[in-house]
């Protein structure tokens, strides 16, 4: 990586869309939902131990992504 390559990443960075700037990049910074992702549920312990069923529905009003 050179100077120039840093640069572009930061550049990138700054204009992402702001979703994209937001998004969670760790279960710690996830916001309510404690009784599917909080310690010790069943969601947070797939995640952890990498066993994610292959068959899941989330819902939630619109907006929530």
């Amino acid at each position: 990586m050179d100077l120039f390559d840093h640069s572009r990443e930061e550049q990138i960075e700054r204009e992402a869309p702001l979703a994209a700037r937001l998004r969670p990049r760790s279960l710690q910074e996830f916001v309510g939902q404690e009784h599917i992702a909080g310690e010790g549920r069943l969601l947070r312990r797939a995640i952890e131990a990498d066993r994610l069923f292959s068959s899941l529905i989330f819902w939630g009003p619109p907006g929530t992504g």
